[in-house]
């Protein structure tokens, strides 16, 4: 299954779940920051992850402006799933996560989601990763895999 995990990163917490997925997987799989990554590939994917850190309830510039540029079905016969950084408090609950955000324009541009969009637990705004987090990324990347068969 040919997998490609896309990424942005501020603080460095979300690469380190970005390469917990990908080292998870035993697959033909590739780990591109936003930047780096081509939307016209796309197709040429089984499975695309897409994730970022939640900066005021929002992914951080980088995958939004990535998902922006993905075609209108783009992303058609190709299997989804979202992931975001997070900090766990009162107001970052009230204003939400990136995760979500990151999912719907996958969706709406044909990929089929395979799982709620997950978040990942940093301590404070600059991390470290809660401790766990990274043994979590590689079991949920690995049922995400499992679904798409």
């Amino acid at each position: 299954m040919k997998t490609l995990v896309i990424y942005d990163s501020l603080h460095g917490n979300t690469k380190k779940i970005a390469q917990a997925i990908g080292d998870a997987l035993r697959a033909d799989i590739q780990v591109l920051h936003a930047g780096e990554a081509n939307p016209a590939d796309l197709r040429s994917h089984d499975l695309v992850f897409v994730g970022a850190p939640t900066h005021g309830g929002r992914p951080s510039p980088p995958p939004k402006e990535f998902l922006g540029e993905i075609p209108a079905n783009g992303l058609e016969g190709v299997k989804v799933a979202a992931f975001d950084t997070r900090i766990s408090n009162k107001w970052a609950r009230i204003f939400g996560f990136a995760a979500g955000r990151i999912a719907k324009p996958l969706q709406r541009r044909g990929g089929t989601p395979l799982g709620s969009p997950e978040g990942f637990f940093v301590e404070g705004t600059e991390g470290p990763l809660r401790e766990g987090e990274l043994e979590r990324a590689a079991s949920w990347a690995r049922e995400i895999a499992e679904r798409a068969r």
